[in-house]
């Protein structure tokens, strides 16, 4: 696989006289991946040399086969340096180790703010925003993603992925969206049986320890997306009263991977006097093995969300934990684990 840092090309439509709001194509790589072979230690970067704020309300990704998954997040340029230092990101675009710059997905998310999230083996996704959403990038910002590549054939694959930024003008903006991300790496999928791994958050900041400083959790939720792996059968998002049991679905899905694990949640969600979100990753382990998390035949469970809310929120478990006892209900194993959960102001 060729992986040197290489320069982002940006496509033949950007010239001089383009709208600011022209949608706006970026690519990468290019990634040759010899057969079985498994990648998951680069990270990309593209500098967006964008002089004014962006309101982006939809994202194309498209990759091809090979491509595993990836996580997307803006972040100013100065973060995560590569070695021509600070007031040069853009000569230090392309691909590159990850641990070489220090990246981490929860620093990107603290520093600047999630982006996009690509459903797992998912050749060309798009996540668009109804009209007057949008997501905004500061000036003098990059996009930064941590990407996962995986040919499970017996064929040499080569890859040209690209990107397409769509922004809306700043006057048209009604909702600025930001992101509400959890995963469970508690993990120990029981052979050949089927179970399920739950965490309930509690998003009041004064249940937080140490008690947080973000309001209410009194927000609108408007996209929704898991992610799992081949063993995954579905993910559920429920949103749940401070003080009894009483719960209400906000989303759900039971798609496999190749297929888009999320969409816009119509009509959005209100969480009203709800204080908790509890989310359910479903799996059959149809191996003779103990599953836990991580890539290729490994297994996740994320969930991914975009609100109104002036925070971002994110948490769960974050670190490899032991799953504890389960229950067994209808003969599935179910698996409780406690949540963390944190908040920063948004952009």
């Amino acid at each position: 696989m060729r992986a040197g840092l290489l320069a982002i090309a940006l496509c033949a439509s950007c010239a001089a006289n383009k709208s600011p709001t022209d949608p706006e194509t970026y690519s990468f790589g290019p990634f040759d991946i010899a057969p079985s072979q498994e990648i998951s230690t680069l990270c990309v970067q593209i500098t967006l040399n964008n002089s004014d704020d962006l309101f982006i309300n939809s994202i194309d990704l498209e990759t091809g086969p090979g491509f595993h998954h990836s996580n997307w997040f803006w972040v100013p340029e100065h973060v995560f340096p590569g070695p021509h230092g600070l007031d040069s990101s853009s000569a230090d675009d392309g691909t590159y180790t990850c641990t070489d710059r220090n990246f981490d997905e929860a620093l990107a998310a603290l520093y600047g703010g999630v982006l996009f999230a690509q459903s797992t083996q998912v050749q060309d996704q798009v996540q668009t925003f109804q009209p007057g959403m949008a997501v905004r990038v500061p000036a003098r910002s990059k996009l930064v993603a941590q990407i996962h590549l995986l040919n499970a054939g017996d064929t040499s694959l080569h890859l040209t992925p690209t990107i397409t930024l769509d922004p809306i003008a700043k006057a048209t903006v009604t909702t600025n969206l930001h992101g509400i991300s959890f995963e469970n790496q508690a993990l120990a999928l029981p052979p050949n049986a089927q179970s399920k791994f739950t965490l309930d958050c509690d998003l009041d900041a004064n249940d937080a320890s140490p008690p947080g400083a973000w309001g209410a959790p009194q927000f609108n939720i408007y996209y929704a997306l898991a992610h799992y792996h081949a063993l995954g059968t579905g993910l559920e998002l429920d949103a749940l009263m401070p003080d009894d049991a009483t719960s209400t679905e906000v989303f759900s899905t039971s798609a496999g991977i190749g297929d888009s694990l999320g969409g816009p949640v119509d009509p959005p969600f209100t969480m009203g006097q709800n204080t908790h979100l509890k989310f359910s990753c479903d799996y059959y382990n149809d191996t003779a093995n103990i599953v836990t998390w991580g890539l290729g035949s490994e297994e996740m469970c994320v969930f991914l969300a975009f609100t109104d809310s002036p925070y971002n929120f994110g948490g769960g478990v974050t670190a490899p934990d032991p799953a504890g006892d389960p229950t067994i209900v209808d003969g599935v194993q179910e698996f409780t684990h406690p949540c963390s959960v944190y908040a920063v102001p948004g952009n």
